[in-house]
């Protein structure tokens, strides 16, 4: 138990400083390479950050684990709104001002809508694969095009400027994001295997161990950044960031589980932890577009997010353990 104990621990503290590393890296690239700063961080900024879910899910339905692959990506997106956007918004109230973000709310909400659908009939394949891929694809597309339509002034095209970085050689923006990428694998296939012993010793299902320990632990990047962004002022890629990063979650991370291992669904991702990210999802939607030219997310409201996630958290350890009814 101490050895995979000290193995989640480990490729945890890797897990998050390769995908620091990958994100400079390949930031830093694209902005050599002449790409508006906006679109890196709708792009690559946003894929970026999703990186350690993305490896953390390939690695374990690679390994014959899906419903940890699922759950962490479910168990991200409940993390980042309850968790990270409820934190922030205690630290100081979120105002929304972003055109691009007004716009990118329907779609997280339309891309959680449509995931939860295709995972309806329990079971997640390689045609539900091809269609988030091939969603994937769509969504990357229309934020782009958001980007590109932005108004005159867009507070998000700033804020992403001032964060990414400038002056670092192309060779040197390759050996990042390379390096990156090469401690996201190592650290994931660590991670995986340190939770899997962990879920077996305790006789909880991986599910869980992927709702719990492990989406926390693979949205730890975004919660330090959406902390960093809440308290220099940044309130738009705060919450940029967060979203991004959800809608890559259920199309990018999701998808590989259905290509490369399809798999049976838990009952329980679709009448408990699902329905719970729409309700979050929705809760964002209507805090974030607000009226008056922006939306707010209050400390009360970031309070109430924030108070929604332990309270699952509670509920899924009580449910969890083996010796109680309906667990």
């Amino acid at each position: 138990m101490l050895l995979s104990i000290g193995a989640i621990v480990l490729g945890f503290a890797i897990l998050i400083w390769g995908a620091d590393r990958f994100v400079i890296g390949a930031a830093a690239l694209a902005r050599n390479l002449g790409v508006d700063p906006l679109l890196i961080g709708l792009t690559v900024v946003g894929l970026g950050t999703s990186a350690p879910e993305i490896l953390v899910s390939t690695m374990a339905a690679l390994g014959g684990n899906p419903g940890l692959a699922v759950g962490n990506a479910v168990g991200s997106n409940i993390a980042n709104i309850g968790l990270i956007l409820g934190a922030s918004a205690l630290a100081a109230p979120l105002v929304v001002k972003s055109h691009v973000l007004w716009r990118e709310f329907p779609l997280l909400m339309g891309v959680s809508l449509g995931v939860y659908l295709l995972l309806a009939d329990g079971r997640l394949d390689q045609l539900d694969g091809i269609l988030m891929a091939v969603g994937l694809i769509g969504s990357m597309a229309w934020i782009v095009h958001l980007g590109r339509q932005r108004a005159t002034v867009e507070p998000l095209e700033q804020e992403f400027a001032e964060e990414i970085p400038t002056g670092m050689r192309t060779s040197a923006a390759i050996g990042w994001t390379l390096g990156g990428l090469v401690l996201l694998i190592v650290s994931s296939r660590i991670l995986v295997w340190g939770a899997v012993d962990i879920a077996t010793a305790l006789g909880v299902s991986d599910l869980v161990i992927g709702l719990t320990i492990v989406a926390i632990g693979t949205s730890l990047p975004e919660l330090a950044a959406s902390i960093a962004a809440t308290l220099k002022g940044e309130d738009d890629l705060a919450v940029g960031n967060i979203v991004g990063s959800n809608i890559f979650n259920m199309l990018a991370v999701l998808c590989i589980p259905g290509l490369v291992a399809p798999a049976d669904v838990s009952s329980d991702v679709l009448v408990r932890d699902m329905p719970l990210m729409l309700a979050l999802t929705a809760a964002l939607f209507f805090m974030g577009k607000g009226g008056a030219g922006h939306g707010t997310i209050n400390r009360l409201e970031g309070s109430i997010l924030l108070a929604t996630f332990i309270l699952y958290q509670g509920w899924l350890y009580i449910t969890a353990q083996p010796h109680l009814p309906g667990a």
